[in-house]
């Protein structure tokens, strides 16, 4: 072993598990003395034409001394890091710090020559491209700014993977050799090729997991019944397409086959490659089949089995042990006590879950991390009567169960690109890493809407979660900023699905109304009103109204230019010219044809044949060209495989739940969404509504502005001479309105006044009138508790105020009186920045008192906040007119308050020291703003694992 003076601590923050472009997943670490067999064994499997590229002459073995050189390092000027796949290293790189003349050296010299070695077998699997970002992020930690790789010209692909990093860099030839210099630091476009890569690798391991070429079922029953072989039976009765086999130990020798499947009493045994397992064993027999898994190259598994985090202590530290076993054979897991997946792609057709039948296949994804509220999204999106009624496909099914490595943001990362999928339905109980899961949000939402319901806050015992000290609120404000249609409910999660996988997106908030019931269309109407649309007077058609008069009404109303949305009512009528459901249906549907860019909703009353007559179609993806008009979406539709029964419609000899009358519509057509009430169809809508409207917004992002009068190094010098008095520290009045003058945010400084005279010799100093105020933390800000008295005109007045003050709230030391300058009247409001170890930061606004303390009417972005966040934040909040002239009132300065709030993001985002800032309150007259209190707490900056290397989480 390496002595102490041979080498630093082992840093063990540097082992990561990362995922690859094939989406299979290795482990980096550092190298170490105790690798040398390692190190042997791996060169002698590289070919010799990788040796000679990497020492650029003919090199068939390692040395003792080159074993020495390349497995002892002191880990700051000497470092090497290897990926490993089953505990044996498939790729090396290594640097070692150099001063100007080439040599070797130490600190300060901040520049080092790299190199890399990559096993034949695993090259193009992105492994050199995921160690390198580990090293890059290693030497920046090491105070090396700077790498230099020599490399041979026939060498292209090592080339390749330095000059498409991403980061500033210089190449020269001389003497054969081709130079890379580059800098180390993160670069916008470093960030995006590593945001790119992370995006491909994460979303081919979904793949692997959801289509794959053959299933094992480990743990199948010998008698009917029992988890295994009911997924065994799922699968089967699925039509999934590649070769299926049981596996059970404990199955006689003599069994070829169960259930006509292939019978194996070990993966091992099993002669053609698996792709997926199935694991549905006993907790304390999964690792024997991970191990089993792991060696017959299996690329992922679904873990059933329960008895893990969610079981106690001892069940978390056996669900740790089971994602570093899976992920040491580059295997990625779903589960444990996981509910399975399904993929209705024709081409796949898995059902590897404990769902009893196949949903029918469509355009929605669903994911969902309990078992029972996948049922229940299941069966809802699946029946017919009650709710929503009708046909809706599912293009992917991924209930993760404990989520111990697949997650939504996994999921996320597959549908973005996934052409099956056009809707995102996500059920999510806990959210692991809510930066990422914005970021990825944010990106996916501007291709495809994703919806999202949030849990109850408390994340379940078996889930993995990151502690956030942002209230359940901020957290889905800061959804909705990303673009997420943030719901409340499985209800309103499947109605606002329904409406968005079926139609195409309104163009703004006007709803056209018409039906045959006056007092159905009113509710209909208070219903937009009330959720901030802006409806037509309601069309009574009237109860005698025909299929015809319906198809009349509609084509008007969607011709009608102040019109974005109808939506139209039905109840039901007697009489000889009352349609039937499937003259209704086809009326309404081909109405919507003719104007396919707008949406149309049907809102119906104990009508289970229509909702069924209208959900009848062959396809739930929008029709092909149906973007001709302003706002539609265009989606690719697959088309019917032959032989398969279309979407929609029953097989032959059964008859659909609840339907009456099942009309098939032209192929491709639009599906109009059936609710039984009125808000729950006016609720969807709105949600479609607020969507478009972000959709439009994100197409042209704002910016985030340069203010001359900051000084950012002026600030840092301050900053990093505050925090060398310690780990952490709210400031002084002086040095806050130091450091806030750095970035143009002057405060109005408060001057303390321990005695009448005090008080009275300040204001002398300010200039009447000024203000006096109780500062203590229990008045402070209470001006309902009369802490604060204004506009004192004169000593008489303020040495009366004084006197008030401390008959009614005690001496003054008590209450820390303190005399200020008045300011113009206007709106009180409070400005707010924090960062939170697991959003990131974040910066809050509301007005000061009740409204933001009592009423929590508070708005909040993600920093950095550009001019387009800072302007739609101040109007957030539902005191908002208050600042723009409410009842007559002159209008606020609110131009100068968006300035301050760009500033103060500015200053969050360009020193993470600063955690919290705290303006309050924040007047804004009718011109300018004035920051009558300010507070800022500084801290060493939170870790940032969203600019550094790939890694998974860590186990």
């Amino acid at each position: 072993m390496q002595s102490a003076s041979d080498r630093h601590e082992y840093p063990a923050h540097w082992e990561a598990d990362v995922v690859l472009r094939d989406g299979g997943t290795a482990r980096i670490r550092p190298i170490t003395v105790d690798d040398a067999e390692r190190l042997v064994s791996f060169y002698e499997q590289v070919s010799d034409e990788s040796k000679y590229y990497r020492f650029f002459a003919p090199y068939p073995r390692l040395s003792a001394k080159d074993v020495h050189r390349f497995t002892h390092h002191d880990f700051v000027d000497r470092v090497g890091l290897a990926a490993t796949v089953g505990g044996e290293f498939i790729a090396t790189v290594r640097y070692d710090r150099i001063g100007a003349d080439g040599m070797a050296a130490s600190a300060p010299a901040d520049e080092a020559e790299v190199a890399f070695l990559v096993q034949d077998a695993h090259q193009g699997r992105g492994v050199a491209s995921a160690l390198l970002e580990h090293i890059a992020a290693v030497a920046r930690e090491r105070g090396i700014r700077r790498f230099a790789a020599e490399v041979l010209p026939a060498n292209t692909k090592m080339i390749k993977v330095f000059t498409d990093a991403g980061y500033t860099q210089q190449r020269s030839f001389e003497d054969g050799v081709v130079r890379l210099e580059f800098d180390l630091e993160p670069t916008e476009r470093s960030l995006a090729v590593q945001r790119a890569r992370e995006q491909r690798a994460e979303s081919h391991s979904v793949r692997r997991l959801l289509a794959p070429g053959s299933v094992a079922v480990v743990g199948t029953g010998r008698a009917p019944g029992g988890v295994g072989r009911s997924v065994l039976g799922n699968l089967r009765e699925a039509g999934f397409t590649g070769p299926l086999y049981a596996v059970n130990r404990a199955f006689p020798e003599d069994l070829k086959e169960i259930d006509g499947v292939p019978a194996h009493r070990s993966v091992r045994d099993i002669a053609g490659p698996v792709d997926l397992a199935i694991v549905a064993v006993p907790a304390d027999l999964v690792p024997e089949v991970v191990t089993e898994c792991g060696e017959h190259g299996v690329q992922g598994l679904v873990v059933l089995s329960a008895g893990y985090a969610e079981s106690g202590p001892d069940g978390r530290e056996r669900q740790r042990a089971l994602v570093r076993h899976a992920r040491a054979y580059g295997m990625r897991i779903i589960g444990p006590n996981a509910f399975g997946v399904i993929n209705t792609s024709p081409q796949v057709r898995l059902n590897a879950s404990l769902a009893p039948e196949m949903p029918r296949p469509g355009r929605i994804g669903l994911f969902a991390q309990s078992g029972a509220i996948g049922i229940a999204l299941l069966s809802r999106l699946d029946r017919r009567g009650g709710g929503v009624t009708g046909v809706t496909g599912v293009s992917t099914f991924v209930s993760s169960g404990n989520r111990a490595d697949v997650s939504g943001n996994d999921v996320l990362q597959y549908w973005y690109d996934d052409p099956d999928t056009d809707v995102a339905l996500m059920y999510l109980e806990s959210i692991g890493n809510p930066r990422k899961f914005t970021r990825l949000a944010r990106r996916t939402a501007a291709a495809k809407p994703l919806v999202v319901v949030q849990g109850s806050g408390s994340a379940p015992q078996g889930h993995a979660v990151r502690a956030t000290r942002l209230p359940r609120a901020t957290v889905s404000a800061l959804l909705r900023q990303a673009g997420v249609i943030r719901v409340d409910t499985i209800t309103e999660l499947v109605d606002a699905g329904l409406l968005l996988a079926r139609q195409p997106l309104p163009t703004g908030p006007r709803v056209a109304i018409l039906g045959n019931s006056e007092s159905l269309g009113l509710l209909t109407y208070d219903a937009c009103l009330s959720e901030g649309l802006r409806p037509l007077p309601p069309l009574d058609l009237t109860t005698e109204a025909s299929a015809e008069d319906f198809h009349a009404a509609l084509a008007r109303a969607l011709a009608d230019e102040t019109c974005d949305a109808v939506v139209v009512t039905a109840i039901p009528a007697i009489g000889e010219t009352s349609p039937s459901d499937a003259a209704l249906a086809e009326a309404l549907r081909s109405a919507a044809a003719a104007a396919p860019a707008k949406p149309v909703l049907v809102v119906h009353v104990e009508l289970g044949g229509l909702a069924a007559a209208l959900s009848a179609a062959t396809s739930t993806a929008p029709r092909a060209g149906a973007g001709a008009g302003a706002g539609a979406r265009t989606r690719g539709a697959t088309p019917p495989q032959p032989g398969a029964a279309p979407e929609g419609t029953a097989p032959e000899g059964t008859t659909p739940e609840g339907t009456a009358a099942a009309v098939a519509a032209p192929e491709g057509a639009h599906l109009i969404p059936a609710y039984p009430a009125a808000e729950r169809a006016v609720r969807a809508l709105a949600e479609a509504v607020k969507y478009a409207q972000w959709r439009r917004e994100a197409a042209e992002p704002g910016k985030v502005p340069e203010y001359e009068d900051i000084d950012e190094k002026g600030a840092a010098r301050l900053i990093n001479g505050l925090l060398a008095r310690g780990q952490g520290l709210t400031l002084g009045t002086e040095e806050t309105c130091e450091l806030l003058g750095h970035y143009g945010i002057h405060p109005r400084r408060a001057t303390p006044a321990p005695a009448p005279d005090d008080a009275a010799r300040a204001a002398g100093t300010l200039g009447y009138p000024v203000a006096l105020k109780a500062t203590a933390p229990h008045l402070r800000h209470r001006a309902d508790l009369g802490g604060v008295r204004l506009d004192l005109a004169d000593e008489e007045q303020l040495r009366r105020a004084y006197a008030e003050l401390t008959e009614l709230f005690g001496k003054p030391e008590e209450i820390r009186p303190v005399v200020q300058a008045m300011a113009p009247r206007g709106v009180d409001t409070v400005v707010r920045a924090v960062i939170d170890p697991a959003a990131g930061a974040v910066l809050s606004f509301g007005l000061a008192g009740a409204a933001s303390q009592l009423l929590g009417d508070m708005a909040h972005r993600l920093v950095p906040v550009t001019d387009r966040d800072a302007t739609s934040l101040i109007r957030s909040i539902r005191t908002a007119p208050l600042l723009f002239g409410w009842r007559g009132a002159a209008p606020a300065d609110t131009p100068a308050l968006e300035e301050l709030l760009l500033r103060v993001s500015r200053l969050v985002d360009d020193h993470p020291e600063v955690v919290a800032v705290t303006l309050e309150p924040v007047v804004v007259a009718r011109h300018g703003v004035s920051v009558l209190g300010a507070s800022v707490r500084l801290a060493p900056p939170p870790a940032r694992d969203d600019l550094g290397p790939r890694t998974l989480p860590a186990y």
